[in-house]
């Protein structure tokens, strides 16, 4: 294939509806995402024209759906539990440090597409909050003061 425009097009042909079914709109946005890392917001008319339904009723499931991107994701994703124990153990600390370290905010991806910061809200490791995972890394226990030594792993 050549390029994001024909890998959308042959994924549109393969999830387009028959005339009896019900279009799935998040599994056709899920497809695109795996072949191209994320659903680029000017293929959505041409996604809703192909699945039958409106750019809206798209849009509608890309806000709802927090997994769903429309950018591009960096190489390191770096997730933030916001759990009770995390945020009781300041949480909020170490995302103000990495938010002001990547100078990006929750969701975003900093220029060069290195580090993409997100918050979860429960990592099941809550004995030893706060909890950082970076890509596959768990840490726990982090303090703000770790953070550059922590992201300078993966730099």
């Amino acid at each position: 294939m050549n390029g994001p425009a024909s890998t959308v097009d042959a994924i549109l042909d393969q999830h387009r509806p028959a005339r009896s079914q019900e279009p799935n709109i998040l599994r056709t946005l899920l497809a695109v995402q795996d072949a191209v890392g994320y659903v680029p917001l000017e293929k959505v008319g041409r996604i809703a024209r192909s699945l039958g339904v409106t750019e809206s009723d798209i849009a509608g499931v890309i806000s709802y759906y927090p997994d769903v991107r429309t950018g591009p994701r960096g190489r390191h994703i770096i997730r933030i539990c916001m759990g009770e124990s995390c945020i009781a153990n300041h949480c909020d600390r170490i995302l103000h440090e990495l938010q002001q370290q990547l100078r990006v905010d929750v969701g975003e991806t900093m220029p060069g597409n290195r580090f993409t910061i997100e918050k979860v809200f429960c990592m099941g490791n809550c004995p030893v909050g706060p909890t950082l995972l970076i890509d596959d890394d768990l840490y726990g226990r982090v303090t703000s003061s770790q953070v550059t030594e922590l992201l300078d792993k993966y730099r």
